[in-house]
């Protein structure tokens, strides 16, 4: 009778199987042979960006994987990537759905995350028009300004004390302060249920839960779901997204307390709520379209911005002759004697500029772009994509392809010097920020944070390992992580 059973539970998933490993007339990409039932989930390591040449070296820049039951394409080319992005960027142009994103992102009520549709349409346009848009955002400048000196000054007194400092957290602490006070509307030094502290852990927090793979997302259906919740993933999951939805919470209570600082990006949305409420609007935001946005804001306002501007710290510590370099130049053009930097400053500078795009080449923030998942079957590089499959861009790869790059590893601004490649979505051997439709859109207040970030940095200190033992140095972790260094004053 078990048995019995077990063959029941187990009949729809041999259907599935057998209906997406029958032949076809399609030209599908090549890649690895499959196992049955898994697919190749068990050469899911071979994805990581590190390991970028493993897929493309040996079957090409258009990969088929089968990840359970969900079919993935890889794309790791220039000419690849362009097709995808710009012109099948329509067909293109969704999301694929995770147990962990659908609770990151609150039933994908954000930008970053929700599925093509009407209610992405109108998340979007408020994201680009309403929150994102230059002239808004340049209304927040004294903000950054105001954070990057107070960061200055904290740092003077780490050099005059000739101490070492972690650089990881004064950069965390700096942007994260900047994006919740601009977006959230509290200040990290002021607030109850928040510090300095905790903004790297609940970050992390972030990235892990949507970037857990659950049972589900490879089988899905209520089999799926019964062995998430049989496993306990589904209660790990909720126990890692509790003090998330926890610290998002409080940020909305926050808003309901008298003298608070305005906030602008929230207060937006909620005035945007009554308005709705007011005309009688057929499309609603609701509690969960505040919070997700305040997800995709945290995340990528916080979590991406910081990062590079680390990893920009790192490569310059390890390449002491770029560093001379930038800072050459920084202390030339803007002299030796300025109290204060301004964003205006950033307009003056060249070679700094290629070097925050050389940082953004070499370690994107999302190595693998957001997945996107097709709408509609497609033909990319001569290969039939037919419609549900998800699409992996590989920019990680392509921005080190050595045929795109002369010694693509290595960290050097000179290679932009005569060359008009950007890095905002119109250049596809280039695209940290994605391209298309659903390219980033606070990319211009991304930038704005770590230039600004860096500039003070590398204007009114110098830089260099602490001298003392083997732990003083730039420590490797997951993505070689910018530790305790020495600062002093130029």
């Amino acid at each position: 009778m078990s048995l019995f059973l077990c063959f029941l539970c187990l009949l729809p998933l041999i259907l599935i199987f057998l209906n997406i490993f029958k032949s076809s007339k399609w030209k599908l990409p090549p890649g690895p042979k499959t196992l049955p039932i898994i697919g190749n989930l068990h050469q899911r390591r071979e994805l990581h960006p590190r390991h970028r040449r493993n897929l493309s070296d040996k079957y090409g820049p258009v990969v088929l994987l089968q990840y359970g039951f969900v079919p993935v394409v890889v794309i790791s080319s220039k000419e690849a990537a362009e097709e995808v992005l710009k012109i099948h960027d329509l067909e293109c142009c969704s999301r694929p759905e995770t147990a962990g994103t659908r609770a990151a992102f609150y039933n994908f009520k954000d930008v970053g995350f929700a599925p093509y549709g009407e209610e992405w349409r109108v998340m979007r346009k408020l994201s680009v028009v309403e929150l994102f848009s230059l002239k808004k955002l340049q209304s927040f400048r004294s903000i950054r300004e105001e954070e990057n000196d107070l960061c200055v000054k904290k740092l003077s007194e780490f050099a005059t004390r000739r101490s070492p400092v972690n650089l990881e957290k004064t950069l965390f602490t700096l942007i994260g302060n900047i994006v919740c006070r601009i977006g959230f509307g509290i200040n990290l030094y002021e607030c109850d249920f928040v510090d300095e502290d905790r903004i790297v852990d609940l970050v992390h927090k972030s990235d892990e839960v949507i970037g857990d793979s659950l049972f589900s997302d490879f089988f899905p259906g209520r089999i799926g779901r019964l062995i998430d919740r049989i496993s306990g993933q589904n209660k790990r999951l909720n126990n890692l997204f509790s003090e998330l939805d926890t610290f998002f919470q409080n940020i909305l209570d926050h808003h309901l307390k008298p003298g608070r600082e305005r906030s602008y990006i929230i207060d937006v949305m909620i005035d945007m709520m009554k308005k709705q409420e007011k005309d009688g609007d057929a499309f609603k935001f609701t509690t969960d379209h505040l919070k997700g946005m305040i997800s995709d804001i945290f995340l990528a306002g916080v979590g991406a911005s910081a990062a590079t501007a680390v990893w920009a710290m790192t490569e310059l510590i390890r390449n002491p002759k770029v560093m001379k370099k930038v800072q050459d130049e920084i202390r030339t053009t803007l002299g030796d004697k300025k109290e204060r930097i301004t964003e205006e400053d950033l307009n003056q500078l060249h070679y700094f500029k290629l070097m925050v795009r050389e940082v953004f080449r070499l370690h994107p923030s999302a190595p693998l772009l957001l997945p996107r998942e097709t709408l509609s079957h497609v033909k990319i590089q001569g290969y039939d994509i037919p419609a549900k499959t998800q699409i992996i861009i590989n920019a990680y790869a392509i921005a080190r392809d050595p045929k795109l790059w002369e010694n693509p590893d290595e960290f050097n601004p000179d290679r932009f010097l005569d060359s008009s490649i950007d890095y905002k979505g119109l250049n596809f051997e280039l695209i940290p920020f994605g391209s298309g439709r659903r390219i980033c859109p606070g990319m211009t207040m991304g930038i704005m944070l770590v230039e600004l970030a860096l500039l003070n940095l590398l204007y009114f200190f110098d830089w260099g390992l602490r001298e003392m033992d083997e732990a003083n140095k730039i420590v490797t972790g997951n993505e070689d992580v910018l530790n305790f260094v020495q600062v002093l004053h130029h």
